[in-house]
């Protein structure tokens, strides 16, 4: 896990690498060559995790000088490519997974991409073809944006890298921001909010040539395709196959040279990686505990301690437990926002943060956690629309009947409202017309209902949006659900979030659940094996049974990395909030509705309805146009 820049034509810069220092304590590496399009520079900021030795430092070279690269992430399956390598005749001078990943390149060139089990971003140079390779791996778990402009072309592991580059203006890109605030949704394009800078997708790679004017070129394509096959198989059979996919996915995660513990929210997937470390990490000879970490809090709408202590009990971890304080969400704010790049959807992400510097405290320098999970096996609670309306467009009423009351008795749904939404709809049209009058709506506030918004926002949802960008069926079930979930919407933005908060502290985090056949076996499974009834996550409830405590098994509540929003908006950090909301209103004039904002936040702070994230996203929005001088 490192930081990486890369640029041709640009005049070099080795502050662009330095401005990621934060990613690469373990050493620093610059390196510029020529090229007809003017210089070629290289840098990188390395986090050393696997052969921690000199032997891995980059820009790394092979015995020609042909071949110059720069790398951030793990090969997993470093040491099997590696044996095969050497069965046909290659020699290696380190134990990195560096090397192997330059050899591999060297030999099978962009055809290497499918035969790498990891998480990655890179960039090689072949100083022969003068050409400069760049890629990303299959989810986009390693981050790479790209500034292409008539002066040159420069590539970076944050945002921050290629700001203030000849062309890059650095302004706002409203139709992001729109779709940001609308609904919550960012790195669903190929486009960020900094007009002018955007990203190398999961999944795809690059190549940047040199043509007979010397200008240059830039080719990106998808390298690995955003779908999934189908299977059909029973519930024990997917069970038993969903577990070993991930327990070999977990051992692979643990290779590392330093020590490895993980984050621990006591819910489903974190507790499963947790469970499967200690099985392993304990059983060998000079076993060892797993060090988990956790953030709890005093309200116990969102405490979920526990539950953590359920596990810490169960797997004999070391726990550490850290509680985050609502006065220092605003003290921190804008130090997260410049480690983000971007503005960030809730104060969740404070709590990560928080993680992750207790973790850095302890002296754990990997972290595995269980994001993507809940992606591929429609695990929020808002899966259970698409469920419940696919029940009933195939008139299976005694399932959903059956889902109806598991909702009420698991999640407290109540049951009039799932009546409105899945039962009148099935009744005449003149009494499901009576009964929806009947039903008093949230006052809507047109708060987004501006000139500018409409002249330049997204007309369409941001949802629908990430699904046609990559060319993906209509959401219409939970199996088309899950792929846009995973492809296309929220996990590239929670990705991006863990990445920064992760690499704020300098640690490595691994997501085991992005294994890619895992991935591929989840996203293929029919949707009876994701939701039944009311319980989410089907095939890994079944397949951790004997694994996971029964008490975490058998968990239905969902909350993730969550905080006290609600009782912290409307009592200490009120003012605070207010004064946000002034503060993004005065900073971007007509951007949105300053009274339907106004009106908004109040019927929030007041109680006349729930607080959600919409508050925080509009404050967020200030912090990031001040602390990077973003203007429209």
């Amino acid at each position: 896990m490192c930081g990486i820049y890369g640029s041709i034509g640009y005049a070099p810069d080795p502050g662009r690498i330095d401005a990621v220092a934060h990613r690469g304590p373990d050493g620093r590496g610059w390196e510029v060559f020529q090229s007809p399009a003017g210089p070629v520079a290289l840098g990188h900021r390395r986090l050393a995790i696997i052969d921690v030795s000199d032997a891995g430092l980059q820009p790394m070279a092979d015995a020609s000088g042909r071949y110059s690269m720069v790398f951030n992430g793990e090969i997993y399956n470093y040491i099997e490519l590696r044996e095969e390598m050497r069965a046909s005749g290659e020699a290696f001078v380190s134990q990195s997974d560096s090397e192997v990943l330059l050899r591999a390149y060297m030999l099978w060139g962009a055809e290497c991409l499918p035969r790498l089990r990891g998480m990655f971003s890179f960039l090689i140079w072949d100083a022969r073809e003068q050409v400069l390779f760049a890629a990303r791996d299959r989810y986009g778990i390693k981050p790479l944006y790209i500034a292409a402009t008539p002066r040159g072309v420069a590539f970076g592991s944050e945002i921050k890298q290629l700001l203030g580059l000849p062309g890059v203006s650095g302004r706002m890109n409203i139709a992001r921001v729109h779709d940001f605030l609308s609904s919550g949704i960012a790195d669903h394009t190929a486009q960020t909010m900094f007009d002018g800078v955007g990203q190398i997708r999961g999944g795809e790679c690059a190549t940047v040539t040199t043509s007979a004017s010397d200008a240059l070129v830039v080719d990106v394509r998808r390298w690995y395709p955003a779908s999934a096959g189908e299977l059909t198989l029973t519930e024990a059979e997917a069970a038993e196959r969903f577990r070993d996919l991930l327990t070999e996915s977990v051992r692979l995660h643990l290779r590392s040279d330093v020590p490895v513990g993980s984050c621990l929210s006591g819910g489903l997937d974190s507790s499963a990686i947790v469970c499967l470390m200690s099985g392993m990490m304990g059983s060998g000879e000079g076993g060892s505990q797993v060090n988990t970490v956790s953030a709890c809090y005093a309200e116990k709408s969102v405490d979920e301690k526990p539950f953590m202590d359920a596990v810490v009990d169960h797997a004999h971890t070391i726990p550490h437990f850290i509680f985050p304080k609502a006065e220092d969400v605003f003290q921190r704010a804008s130090d997260i926002t410049w480690h983000q790049d971007e503005p960030f959807g809730s104060t969740s992400i404070f709590a990560q943060w928080c993680v992750f510097e207790e973790a850095r405290r302890v002296g754990v320098k990997v972290m595995l956690d269980g994001q993507g999970a809940d992606e591929q096996l429609a695990g929020y609670h808002g899966s259970f629309p698409y469920y419940m309306a696919d029940l009933t467009r195939r008139r299976q009423f005694g399932q959903l009947a059956r889902t109806i009351l598991e909702r009420n008795r698991y999640h407290g749904t109540p049951i009039p409202e799932q009546l409105r939404n899945y039962v009148v709809p099935l009744l005449p049209r003149g009494l499901a017309g009576l009964l929806r009058q009947k039903h008093r709506q949230l006052t809507q506030h047109d708060w987004l209902g501006t000139d500018i918004l409409r002249e330049h926002g997204n007309p369409g949802t941001a949802f629908q949006l990430a699904s046609d960008e990559l060319g993906l069926p209509p959401v219409t079930d939970l199996r088309t659900l899950c792929l846009t979930l995973t492809y296309g919407s929220n996990l590239s933005m929670l990705l991006h979030w863990e990445d920064r908060n992760s690499m704020a502290h300098s640690i490595e985090a691994r997501v085991p659940f992005l294994d890619h056949p895992l991935v591929e076996f989840t996203l293929a499974l029919g949707n009876d094996h994701k939701i039944v009834g009311g319980d989410t996550k089907r095939v890994l409830r079944k397949g951790m049974a004997g694994i996971l405590p029964e008490v975490i098994k058998e968990r239905r509540d969902k909350l993730g990395f969550a905080t006290p929003e609600q009782i912290w908006f409307r009592g200490p950090l009120r003012p605070l909030i207010e004064d946000g909301v002034e503060k993004t209103l005065a900073r971007y004039p007509g951007l949105m509705n300053a009274d339907g904002v106004r009106a908004l936040a109040a019927d929030m702070l007041d109680g006349r309805r729930p607080v959600d994230f919409t508050l925080w996203r509009i404050v967020n929005l200030g912090i990031w146009g001040e602390r990077f001088g973003v203007g429209m």
